[in-house]
């Protein structure tokens, strides 16, 4: 079947557009969020592509007020990737890798936005994730990642909050590859083994540079992908650091970070030090994320639509679908030669199984 997307010289098979590989689990993406830098507002929004589904969804989500706002919408793909609107949700390329667009228009629900999203630094591609399990490929995906800033605006229960560069700050990433979406395998991997998946990520804004930085641990806490980068702003070239690492202090009760340490290792063997604080959580069922109504390429029918909301500080559990979060943090980078600067941005974690560094030894025990 030929799409709109045939007639873009961007083809590397020699199928149509429309076919991607023969993995049923592969996936396209687009994700966002955004924020003040005094944490008062934040937003997220995801529009996924799942061709050998023929789904495709979005979410939108804003936190104002300590309530989290949550649009979700999905519909057939009909094979047709270009057409990026599901329901009261878009996503807009205006200039590639540069500058995107973001409309969501939940009349019903009070929920509306126009949000330009503009780079502060030219897109990073991160390391290729690949994990199995056994013979069984779990993750094969490609990441671009990207700090920005924002402009325009969003309703919230018909109070509009207009949205200015100077002061709302976010990232943006663009994945495609393998993972897993839709239903679960029926026939999971023989012998069965429990879940295990420790994994942070941090994209950090400051006032001439930004940082990112990501891990992924077994069980023994050795890395099998892990990175971290230091750009200015502008078409400066990144600096991948020779190696980095990162401590975290839990809350106790649970497996969420009530403080965080990254340290960078320059080539030249001096180090950086960013100590983070977490201000609060979004919660990433929001926009999917195991979501047990709205996970990425459920099928929802034809068109489906939905919403839901909650105050933030009343979820007291860490259980899922509250396990995976996007946590607001202020950022304090020490620089090798004594100088430091202040920043904010999001410290991710999504922590399942044992993970030995941090002394889980069971699916879901909590810190100590």
């Amino acid at each position: 079947m030929l799409t709109k997307a045939d007639d873009y010289p961007i083809h590397q098979t020699s199928e149509p557009i429309a076919f991607a590989g023969t993995d049923r689990n592969y996936y396209d993406r687009y994700f966002f969020n955004g924020y003040s830098l005094t944490g008062d507002l934040f937003f997220a929004a995801g529009l996924g592509v799942y061709p050998h589904l023929n789904i495709m969804d979005a979410a939108f989500s804003v936190v104002h007020k300590g309530v989290q706002h949550n649009v979700h919408a999905s519909r057939y793909l009909n094979m047709e990737r270009l057409d990026t609107q599901v329901g009261p949700i878009r996503v807009e390329v205006v200039t590639p890798l540069e500058v995107l667009r973001l409309h969501v228009n939940d009349a019903e629900n009070g929920i509306k936005a126009d949000l330009t999203y503009h780079c502060r630094t030219r897109p990073l591609k991160e390391p290729r994730f690949t994990y199995r399990e056994g013979p069984r490929t779990v993750m094969d995906i490609t990441r671009m990642t990207q700090n920005g800033t924002y402009e325009g605006w969003i309703e919230v229960a018909g109070e509009r909050i207009e949205i200015t560069r100077d002061r709302y700050f976010g990232t943006r990433d663009r994945s495609w590859g393998v993972r897993p979406i839709g239903l679960s395998d029926p026939q999971p991997l023989a012998p069965a083994k429990p879940p295990q998946f420790y994994w942070l990520w941090s994209p950090l804004n400051f006032d001439d540079r930004i940082s990112l930085y990501h891990l992924n641990d077994d069980a023994q806490g050795r890395s099998w992908n892990t990175n971290a980068v230091i750009c200015g702003i502008g078409d400066g070239e990144p600096e991948e650091m020779f190696k980095c690492r990162s401590e975290i202090d839990f809350k106790s009760g649970s497996r969420h970070a009530k403080a965080a340490r990254l340290f960078f290792t320059h080539e030249n063997g001096s180090e950086t030090r960013i100590d983070l604080t977490p201000q609060w959580q979004f919660y990433m069922t929001g926009i999917g994320y195991g979501n047990p109504d709205w996970a990425h390429g459920l099928n929802k029918g034809e068109l489906a639509t939905g919403y839901d909301s909650f105050r933030t500080n009343e979820i007291k559990g860490y259980m899922p679908p509250h396990l995976h979060i996007q946590a607001f943090v202020t950022a304090e980078m020490h620089l090798p030669d004594g100088s430091t600067k202040q920043g904010a941005g999001i410290l991710e974690q999504l922590i399942v199984g044992p993970h030995a560094p941090s002394g889980f030894q069971d699916i879901l025990d909590p810190a100590k």
